[in-house]
């Protein structure tokens, strides 16, 4: 009988996939991560999203243990507070501070849920983990390769960008193939403390915050000017250019004019760029540089294919070119819009996940996009 750790998390999602694997015939035990040592700071206080006195990563043990109990499983309790710390929160903030956009969920998956809790569960002899994900598992010339999840609408396959090729033959998705209802009708049927529990929707392993109030504990707040590309105008202030993304429309706070749209921003001179309704063109690119690429699935490029340049964003039609280096040129004439640097592309031929990477630069008609908005807010 094969031995599986699951990662429990204290959701419906995780729970259900640790009874689908002991139904399943697996030997399963459980395991709960804490990866944020929110008792050691109170930024979770106050906060209007939390009601309750417990710290939501209590809350959530306290529920990982009650669907231990529920399903008869053993629950193991493992903290990678330093690991989180080095490998994820740390990337995250430097990333913030260049002015980019980073996704704090795909650097959780590659260094702590497919990398730290994978050597632990080897060390304690598991040769499977086993997650909660929506994503599932194929096989192509007798190698694992990961695929879109049936439950389009819930797949998580974007966010495995980045794991490492080879753990791929150690690690199973249990919730691939059922709807993310079928997973809440069947926690119901086991009557489950967790069948009702809302979704998290926060940073991974934090929780949900105040994003901005949270981020400003560690990247204080510095105000500035946000500049309308159309006039040159100031027609608002920023509380921070690192706290807004390309895109953005919401939070802005620009009263009795707009609606305007985040097309830019200059960490150095601390301006913020945005453009109005009749200007949206300055939110579409053409092609983008992709690095630090990791490839998941064997393929000959150049190539076409699909690509996601954000979660749940529809497949674009790309073409990808190697460049010696080892990045990627992605090529999409008929535009995209609010693709952005920092943030992850990731590459898919049909429903097998090719390849990610990182988004360094976007272009337009083969000059860089964020460099031609800079040049061009300058020319007053």
């Amino acid at each position: 009988m094969k031995k599986v750790l699951v990662g429990l998390s204290g959701g419906v999602d995780s729970a259900v996939a640790a009874c689908l694997l002991k139904q399943q015939g697996y030997d399963v035990t459980c395991a709960f991560m804490r990866n944020w040592d929110s008792m050691a700071e109170d930024d979770f206080a106050g906060n209007p999203t939390i009601n309750d006195p417990v710290c939501p990563q209590e809350a959530d043990w306290m529920d990982a243990k009650s669907v231990a109990d529920a399903l008869g499983l053993p629950l193991l309790r493992i903290d990678f507070i330093k690991e989180y710390w080095d490998d994820v929160f740390h990337t995250f903030l430097e990333e913030y501070k260049k002015g980019r956009t980073p996704n704090p969920d795909i650097l959780c998956n590659r260094y702590i849920k497919f990398d730290s809790f994978m050597k632990f569960a080897q060390s304690k002899g598991f040769d499977t983990v086993a997650t909660g994900h929506y994503a599932k598992m194929g096989m192509e010339n007798g190698h694992n390769v990961i695929c879109k999840a049936d439950d389009r609408n819930k797949d998580q396959s974007y966010f495995l960008a980045e794991i490492h090729r080879e753990v791929l033959d150690h690690v199973l998705f249990p919730l691939g193939s059922i709807t993310k209802p079928e997973v809440r009708a069947i926690a119901e049927q086991l009557n489950l403390s967790i069948a009702k529990k809302k979704d998290s929707t926060g940073i991974c392993f934090i929780g949900e915050r105040h994003f901005r109030q949270f981020l400003s504990n560690y990247l204080p707040m510095k105000p500035g000017d946000i500049i309308n590309i159309a006039d040159h105008k100031i027609v608002g202030t920023h509380q921070g250019v690192m706290y807004y993304t390309i895109g953005q429309r919401k939070g802005l706070d620009i009263g009795g004019i707009g609606p305007f749209y985040v097309i830019g921003k200059d960490v150095v001179k601390n301006q913020l760029y945005v453009t109005d309704e009749d200007n949206q063109q300055w939110l579409y690119s053409d092609s983008c540089l992709v690095s630090d690429v990791n490839y998941l699935a064997d393929r000959s490029l150049p190539m076409q294919c699909c690509a996601k340049f954000r979660y749940r964003q529809a497949d674009n039609e790309v073409h990808i070119t190697p460049n010696p280096d080892g990045t990627l040129l992605v090529s999409y004439p008929q535009t995209i819009r609010s693709v952005t640097p920092g943030q992850e592309a990731v590459f898919y031929d049909g429903d097998v996940m090719i390849a990610g990477g990182r988004i360094e630069k976007v272009f337009r008609n083969g000059e860089d996009l964020m460099e031609t908005i800079a040049t061009t807010i300058q020319q007053k």
